[in-house]
């Protein structure tokens, strides 16, 4: 086994030190980055935290998709889900599977996570990190730094590659420990715990758990419009999505494209909206009631415009029909 790792850095905090503890052990360490289409609006406006950390720390960093291998894990994760949409002992899995290869490809001899025992209340218990790392290939070459006392020693301790003296016994959720180790080191680009996947958010996820039963093909685009406004499944082959503000006005007239039909109102103030899937009279007229619902319109006619790459006008009758029923 040779002084080289791979190192997983998420951008947080446990990543940073994890990294950084191995570093000074004077061992060679390549950074690895999984991008994810559910990673959070914050870190796709602000951009990835993980390169800005890995420039702190003075090493390379890949970047690897997670591709759409990973939707198939998300729609059918093998253990299960957490509170809400995420598979996030699946997606360990996956993860580690791939640094693996990576693994290979760099000529490292071992991986380094900033896994924390206990402090992630689905992945991160002893039986579930055992599992994790049996299935994953990856059996007794992952230093988890932070907690490496908690643990059997792995193969690069045993080696002597690592000095296990020099690693630490973090177990828990509290973080004060961290916060020293980050002052002596004088580290600053981290993030904040927490918050960077959107399958954790109760709101997404609901509206992946419909996408997921009703339709087949998942794009980026559909990640973007499921993270955007106010969301109808009008039918099980139709879905209506409106913005519930200006700036998601605008949002959704950027990101529609055909074959998906573009609709607005017609003399009157309301969102603008996308529909998905056959739309036909039916779903036009549902459609524009749930528009003038949110535009405050009482007339009895409400007039709105489509446009499916040609532009036609409607005139529909008023419905007493409440448009909540089809909010997903």
């Amino acid at each position: 086994m040779n002084k080289k790792a791979i190192s997983l850095i998420s951008g947080g905090l446990d990543s940073a030190l994890s990294t950084k503890l191995i570093l000074d052990q004077g061992i060679e360490v390549v950074g690895l980055h999984f991008t994810s289409p559910f990673s959070s609006r914050r870190e796709r406006v602000e951009g990835l935290q993980a390169i800005r950390t890995a420039n702190e720390l003075g090493i390379r960093l890949i970047l690897k998709e997670k591709g759409p291998e990973y939707i198939d894990v998300v729609r059918n994760p093998k253990h299960g889900y957490g509170k809400n949409m995420n598979p996030c002992i699946d997606c360990r899995i996956f993860m580690l599977r791939k640094t693996g290869e990576i693994m290979a490809d760099e000529g490292a001899g071992f991986v380094v996570t900033g896994e924390v025992l206990g402090q992630r209340p689905m992945s991160q218990r002893r039986q579930t990190i055992a599992l994790i790392e049996r299935e994953s290939g990856l059996e007794s070459l992952i230093v988890r730094p932070l907690s490496a006392k908690h643990f059997e020693p792995s193969k690069p301790e045993i080696e002597g590659i690592v000095d296990r003296s020099k690693l630490s016994d973090i177990a828990g959720r509290g973080r004060s420990i961290q916060y020293d180790l980050v002052a002596r080191y004088n580290l600053k680009e981290f993030g904040c715990p927490g918050g960077g996947c959107l399958l954790t958010d109760a709101a997404f996820s609901g509206r992946l758990r419909d996408f997921f039963t009703y339709e087949d093909t998942f794009t980026m685009l559909d990640v973007e419009l499921l993270n955007t406004g106010r969301h109808f499944r009008i039918r099980p082959d139709a879905k209506m999505i409106i913005g519930r503000n200006k700036q998601e006005n605008e949002r959704l007239r950027s990101l529609w494209a055909v074959p998906y039909t573009l609709v607005y109102p017609s003399g009157f103030q309301g969102p603008l909206g996308i529909l998905k899937g056959r739309v036909d009279t039916e779903v036009i007229a549902i459609g524009a009631n749930i528009i003038a619902y949110y535009g405050k319109n009482r007339s009895p006619v409400i007039t709105i415009e489509s446009n499916d790459g040609s532009i036609s006008r409607h005139e529909v009758e008023r419905s007493d029909e409440d448009p909540e029923r089809y909010k997903v």
